[in-house]
């Protein structure tokens, strides 16, 4: 992780779970990790703890609207203006609603989709016009995707979230192929954890089927994925891990 230290990392969804370990693993390792959420308050002391424990690098937090274009965009313009653009960008945010596709409410599929697509593919396209700006060929966009974006599994109310992750998981072997065919070496991986131990499955599930879950499945922990992010961005340059799919061993 030498190489990364004193480079600028952004962090989707960095208040809480996954996100917010991510980012806390690389300010230890000694990147300006730019940390965005809805909920700031959280970043900020997150960003004070980092401060507090003297990790070599430094949590900026960042207010946006991942579901709304124009709040990605204002915060990209700051991060170019403050911090001169973006070297690794990982798309962690993510949400979902239990919303079956036959009684689904419309309003619910579309929050998930503006923030599991369509912000996921904003930044992206931001964070690769922020490198190839700069003449940055070494910059890497992380994923944050899901095991429901390789295997469909019974139970109607992930159905059309998983749906947003197979679709993660088509865009990111896009971007691969669109980066080779720019000749880039500009890396591209998505990551696909199963169950995790976060806020995540409490917010999308009511609180019985949130029992019954942790009851049948081991799950991961955040630190787990923020070890699979720190091992792809270790990889030398020239090698690329397109994917990585983790579960808990029963």
């Amino acid at each position: 992780m030498e190489r990364w230290r004193g480079r600028v990392a952004l962090v989707t969804g960095a208040s809480v779970g996954i996100g917010a370990t991510i980012a806390v693993e690389l300010v230890r390792l000694g990147m300006k990790v730019m940390g965005c959420a809805r909920d700031i308050g959280k970043i900020q002391k997150l960003a004070a703890e980092c401060q507090s424990a003297g990790h070599p690098g430094v949590l900026v937090p960042f207010k946006c609207d991942l579901s709304k274009e124009e709040e990605i965009l204002a915060m990209f313009a700051a991060i170019k203006k403050q911090h001169k653009g973006v070297d690794v960008c990982i798309n962690n945010a993510g949400l979902s609603h239990p919303e079956p596709l036959l009684s689904g409410k419309t309003s619910a599929w579309k929050n998930i989709m503006d923030v599991n697509v369509l912000a996921l593919s904003i930044c992206t396209r931001e964070a690769y016009q922020s490198m190839k700006e700069r003449n940055v060929d070494d910059g890497h966009i992380i994923n944050i995707n899901s095991l429901c974006g390789h295997q469909v599994f019974d139970f109607a109310d992930v159905h059309f979230y998983t749906g947003t992750k197979y679709g993660v998981t088509a865009l990111t072997e896009g971007l691969r192929q669109e980066l080779r065919a720019e000749k880039s070496h500009i890396r591209a991986t998505s990551i696909s954890p199963g169950l995790v131990a976060t806020e995540f499955i409490s917010r999308a599930n009511n609180p019985d089927e949130v029992a019954s879950i942790y009851a049948s499945y081991k799950a991961l922990k955040a630190k787990d994925i923020a070890s699979a992010v720190t091992y792809v961005l270790s990889a030398p340059p020239h090698v690329q891990i397109g994917e990585i799919l983790l579960e808990a061993l029963q």
